[in-house]
């Protein structure tokens, strides 16, 4: 017969791990980054949006985490914006990694 192993019924006793402050979403660190874009090439929400063949509100709501874009909308945007999805993408994962390497990310997960 097999072993029957018991679980832990409390979340503190089955890792000795520290919490860690949460990870941001993709689609929050993709928002962040295409607004930065936007903000750096000094272009309306408008703007961009026309360019790209989306509504302003769409794109708003992209920017702000709120919407998981297609990779038919975010190459569109990326286009709109002038960059590749190349570029676009090592520079989300360059955000995700600084935010992982912060200060304030190991603090938080030392803090427990």
């Amino acid at each position: 017969m097999a072993e029957i192993i018991p679980l832990p019924t409390n979340p503190a006793q089955s890792s000795p791990r520290s919490p860690r402050e949460p990870e941001p979403l993709w689609r929050d660190a993709l928002g962040e980054q295409l607004r930065r874009l936007r903000h750096d090439r000094g272009e309306r929400l408008s703007d961009t949006a026309e360019r790209a063949g989306v509504s302003p509100q769409y794109l708003s709501e992209i920017e702000r985490g709120l919407k998981e874009p297609s990779s038919e909308m975010i190459a569109a945007v990326a286009g709109a914006l002038e960059v590749t999805l190349v570029e676009l993408t090592a520079a989300v994962a360059d955000d995700l990694r600084a935010h992982a390497a912060s200060p304030a990310a190991a603090v938080f997960s030392l803090a427990a």
